[in-house]
């Protein structure tokens, strides 16, 4: 059962907390917004013609309470008792599993939900990571259930309220923001959240109720008979119902015996992962940013109280395995030369907490199921985790099954016939495939470009190889730079918001803590304005490839204090630091994250220092050098830099 907690936030968009119960009190119209266990007692019925299994708890497990109560009274084939509907079984209790039990269950589905490890979290415990729950799935479950969602996104982290996008891995430079805020409000919608995948796993399974989950129970095998439906557990258990859901996985022993083995492909890289107690400087500003770079992409995300959640791609074949406690020494030797806030992040995570493992999808399918079996989720539409979105189509794949089922059940009852099960299957599987099977593959797209890209042209060797010195535009870049910022406002209109008009009863209404800076769309078209609001203390690092490393310099925020170094003067002038040559013969060379060199000589104008930017001075006839950084932990720039 899941219990209360309670902290003191200062602001709750980046410091989650989790209260299980509250109202939904904040929400206002939206209008043109800019198991049980093995081992348990089974006593058979017969119901209309068809064996139901009532399961009695003997054994308490980690999720669900030994004292559950008696199984209700079962039904099959459209018989109403005791209040419910069909007998539905379920393969699989992770989310999309636990999203469809629960909106089945509120449309008073008797349900049963068979999960092999339900407290393991598939497996990887804690670390495996949060998970992004973008605008269209929180709909969808406000949709299934008003108070759920509730919790849900008060145990969140918001970040659809900043800018988000795709930056060079390099310079750090942006390539393309996003804006999710927008999409979301103008549809009435929520903004997108990050949440603990355990902490979403445990909401859902008490509302969905342990007289519902049946844990340590793994679904191996299974017999369609026209009228029921018979599963087989790896312990040799075996539970009848009117339709299954494999909701399993990627690897789905459901699947597998609808249409025979199917191998998963590999999509080419090996993804490593974890979780930082880090804050960047723009923590304020910046939610999420993906790294792009060739064959090898980098992404990290803010998901509140102080951590970063980060996933590093990098291109190679499968079945990889790292040296005793040295996956932090791949990343950093795989991402030499990328900026700090890449390297920073890979800095502050324990070694203990990367996990690595190699990235699978499956092709899309436009058959999804047969007879009274169905799919839904990664067992039948696993995606890259390029697009946020895997997760996401599970829980619109629970709601639209659960609606389907509904609607069957309510035609039988008005006609006095039988419930066509394999009819409204069929149904939900044709009103999902094709939004699916687009959205898959711009998943796949997207991790062509991340790790794909390339900001300069790169010749290699021969006679024009002194053209990758001079680190011109690849034209690619622009090019695509050009496509991508004129038709992702679309994109995210429809992949945020093109469900919406599914979710029946959902009054299209905007959450009034979702709130965004009134600066959000002066950071989103101007790249200067969203460095200005970088909020931390600015230093000057010796660069690493000066031999001579000095300490680093903390420059004074004070108006007027200048700091020296060398030949050069730095001072702060309202919320940018400048720097100028003194009288000296030699020139302070100051080089922009995007390569543009500057020179300043004696009685030249001052220039405008911006983060990344290194300096060349002349310190005592030697030439010394230093970038700027900017942290929010002065303490980290001892821990990083000695």
């Amino acid at each position: 059962m899941i219990q209360s907690a309670s902290s003191s936030v200062l602001r709750n968009t980046h410091l989650p907390i989790f209260t299980p119960n509250h109202s939904s009190s904040d929400l206002v119209p939206c209008f043109d917004l800019g198991r049980r266990k093995p081992g348990a007692l089974r006593r058979r019925r017969c119901v209309s013609g068809i064996e139901a299994t009532a399961v009695v708890d003997s054994k308490s497990s980690s999720s669900v309470s030994s004292s559950a109560p008696d199984r209700k009274k079962l039904v099959a084939n459209g018989n109403l008792r005791s209040g419910k509907k069909l007998r539905i079984l379920v393969a699989g209790g992770g989310i999309g599993g636990l999203v469809f039990a629960l909106a089945a269950k509120k449309k008073g589905f008797d349900v049963v939900v068979f999960e092999r490890d339900l407290s393991a979290v598939r497996g990887e415990g804690q670390y495996r990571g949060p998970i992004q729950i973008q605008s269209n799935a929180l709909a969808a479950l406000e949709a299934i259930d008003m108070d759920v969602a509730d919790q849900i996104m008060e145990a969140g982290c918001v970040t659809g309220d900043r800018v988000n996008g795709l930056v060079d891995g390099i310079s750090g430079t942006w390539y393309s923001k996003f804006d999710t805020f927008t999409p979301a409000v103008e549809r009435g919608l929520p903004v997108t959240r990050i949440i603990s995948r355990m902490t979403l796993q445990r909401i859902l399974a008490s509302a969905v109720g342990e007289d519902v989950i049946m844990n340590s129970s793994n679904v191996v095998d299974f017999v369609d008979t026209g009228d029921k439906v018979i599963v087989t557990l790896e312990n040799g258990e075996s539970f009848e119902g009117d339709a299954l859901v494999g909701a399993d996985g990627i690897w789905s022993k459901v699947r597998q015996k609808l249409f025979g083995r199917d191998d998963a492909v590999y999509s080419g890289y090996t993804c490593y992962t974890g979780i930082a107690d880090f804050v960047p400087a723009d923590i304020e500003s910046v939610g999420y940013r993906v790294f792009l770079g060739h064959k090898q992409y980098f992404v990290s995300s803010d998901v509140g109280a102080g951590k970063i959640q980060w996933y590093a791609f990098h291109e190679e074949s499968p079945g990889g395995v790292d040296a005793p406690n040295g996956r932090k020494a791949r990343l950093f030797e795989m991402f030499s030369g990328w900026c700090d806030n890449v390297t920073d992040v890979i800095l502050a995570t324990d070694e203990d907490v990367i996990l690595r493992r190699d990235i699978y999808d499956r092709g899309p399918s436009f058959t999804w199921g047969k007879g009274r079996v169905t799919l839904l989720g990664d067992a039948i539409h696993a995606m890259q985790p390029n697009m946020g979105q895997g997760g996401c189509m599970a829980i619109e794949d629970g709601y639209q099954l659960a609606s389907e089922l509904d609607k069957a059940w309510e035609r039988g009852a008005k006609n006095g016939t039988r419930v066509d099960i394999d009819g409204s299957l069929r149904s939900y599987e044709k009103s999902r495939s094709v939004r699916v099977a687009i959205i898959h593959g711009m998943a796949r797209m997207a991790a062509a470009m991340a790790s794909t890209y390339r900001a300069h042209l790169d010749v290699g060797s021969g006679p024009l190889s002194f053209l990758t010195s001079l680190k011109i535009p690849h034209p690619g870049v622009i090019v695509g730079r050009f496509l991508f910022n004129r038709t992702m406002p679309g994109v995210l209109d429809w992949v945020l918001g093109g469900y919406s008009p599914n979710l029946q009863g959902r009054p299209a209404c905007c959450r009034l803590a979702d709130k965004a800076s009134e600066q959000l769309q002066t950071w989103l078209q101007d790249d200067e304005a969203l460095e200005r609001a970088i909020d931390g203390e600015w230093f000057l690092v010796p660069s690493e490839d000066h031999a001579d490393r000095s300490r680093p310099i903390h420059l004074s925020k004070g108006d007027g204090a200048s700091c020296l170094v060398g030949n050069a003067s730095i001072w702060r002038q309202g919320d940018a630091f400048h720097i100028k040559n003194l009288k000296s013969k030699s020139a302070i060379q100051v080089t922009s994250k995007e390569g543009k060199r500057r020179q300043l000589r004696p009685g030249d104008s001052s220039l405008q220092l911006r983060t990344f930017d290194s300096i060349e001075a002349d310190l005592n006839h030697r030439k010394v050098k230093y970038r700027v950084k900017v942290v929010r932990d002065p303490a980290s720039i001892c821990r990083r830099e000695r």
